[in-house]
């Protein structure tokens, strides 16, 4: 039974009015799909799961123009399931009721529902509740759409109840392939060098719908020549990269950033952090967490490090984009290059866990200060060595609770400065077991 809420694709190619390429190049069947060759190929999971019969809900997770629509829609053709698809952006409760309603009917008539709901991710907690019982009773099968890590984006419930399938960009193969079919479709070849193709790849960063676009408007140029890569740019925009400062791609590249300076790797730690500049990333933040780069990952071994990072923030804030923005460059080939140590990082994590676990605690009384009588007869500051009468400067008390054993937290790394920090550990560690008398 028809409902208001599904519509069957019109297989008239020629009906009235023009139709994007894009469309006129949708795929009719899962084997014409390009790309995804990891879900779709013969040992592909969707391509499994399809073979198997055994087709569950799904959660496609990846960037825009890779084909999740399509491959919905052609899941739905292939078990015999209605297609009906929705967006989180424009549906409603009332909406979502009507769906649910049309769905039951349909199973009440003998068929299913392939629910397809694109940004699945911008339904709230409660409107992704109200997808489980219809999932749980075959209502639906779902298959949702979404640009945004699952993992925090979606309910536990939803993800327990579905796979999530990852759909990747598409290579230079995958658009040179889009092409050659573009090409086909419109009876004609690019009016394009060789190079300015590859530059057309470029521009689309692996979104067919982009690439797509990006042909139609260069086939309907009109040009004696082929064009070359500079003639192509003046006449067509660079697509902005991806990049969504408080989405995932976000923290995909900081941390990116962040293990290329861990790693040691100048080149890759200065390509992050150019993505990120060019994705419109605010360059306060870049400082702010190339100072913590040097505070957990560099520590002692280079003192120098934290001091030089906050210089090349001051230096941003006086001198302003984009001048500013190459003393934070300098800043992270430094702290590439630099010795390692999370030494620190690691002495007061295990510090901290200590000191939850021996709060209350006190500390040992001869390292008390006795301002009063009371505090004296209490014994405060009985048995105190002043370390600087002692013999090298060093009396090798216990400063630790009486209760709590010495715990050793700081282990200074055989690198950089630390190595000589290592050696005065070394030193300070045997004077106090002569002086303790171990």
């Amino acid at each position: 039974m028809a409902d208001l809420f599904e519509r069957a694709p019109s297989s008239d190619t020629n009906a009235a009015g023009p139709r994007p390429l894009a469309d006129r190049l949708r795929p009719r069947a899962l084997s014409e799909v390009i790309g995804q060759g990891h879900l779709l190929g013969p040992d592909g999971s969707l391509r499994v799961m399809l073979d198997a019969g055994s087709l569950g809900s799904l959660i496609f997770w990846g960037p825009p123009g890779v084909g999740k629509t399509t491959i919905a829609r052609l899941l739905a053709q292939e078990t015999d399931l209605s297609f009906v698809q929705i967006s989180a952006i424009f549906t409603g409760v009332p909406d979502l009721r009507k769906v649910f309603e049309a769905a039951k009917l349909r199973r009440a008539n003998g068929g299913g529902t392939l629910l397809f709901v694109d940004e699945i991710h911008r339904f709230n907690k409660a409107q992704q509740d109200g997808f489980l019982p219809h999932m749980e009773d075959g209502t639906i099968l779902l298959v949702g759409a979404t640009t945004e890590n699952p993992s925090f984006e979606l309910n536990a419930a939803v993800l327990s109840r579905s796979q999530v399938l990852v759909l990747e960009r598409l290579t230079e193969e995958d658009l040179d392939q889009l092409i050659a079919r573009a090409e086909a479709e419109l009876g004609k070849t690019l009016p394009l060098t060789d190079e300015a193709r590859a530059s057309l790849r470029d521009m689309a960063d692996g979104d067919g719908r982009a690439m797509l676009n990006l042909v139609e408007q260069v086939a309907a140029w009109k040009v004696d020549a082929p064009l070359d890569p500079k003639a192509l740019g003046q006449r067509l925009s660079r697509r902005a990269a991806q990049y969504d400062k408080s989405g995932d791609a976000h923290y995909n590249l900081i941390s990116a950033l962040h293990k290329s300076v861990r790693g040691s790797d100048p080149d890759a730690a200065l390509y992050w952090f150019a993505r990120m500049l060019e994705g419109g990333e605010d360059p306060r933040f870049l400082a702010r967490r190339i100072t913590r780069m040097a505070v957990e990952d560099i520590g002692l071994a280079d003192p120098q490090a934290q001091r030089l990072c906050l210089d090349a923030w001051q230096t941003y804030e006086r001198l302003g984009s984009p001048e500013g923005e190459l003393a934070l460059a300098q800043a992270v080939a430094y702290l590439a290059l630099a010795p390692k140590s999370n030494a620190i990082y690691v002495a007061y994590k295990a510090a901290r866990k200590s000191a939850a676990k021996t709060g209350s605690a006190p500390p040992p009384k001869h390292i008390l200060n006795a301002p009063t009588g009371l505090m004296k007869d209490q014994g405060y500051g009985d048995g105190y060595a002043y370390d600087h009468d002692a013999e090298d400067g060093f009396s090798g008390q216990d400063y630790f609770p009486d209760t709590m054993a010495r715990t050793e937290f700081y282990k200074p790394v055989e690198r950089g400065f630390e190595r000589d920090l290592a050696k005065r550990v070394a030193y300070f560690a045997k004077l106090r077991a002569k002086r303790q008398g171990g």
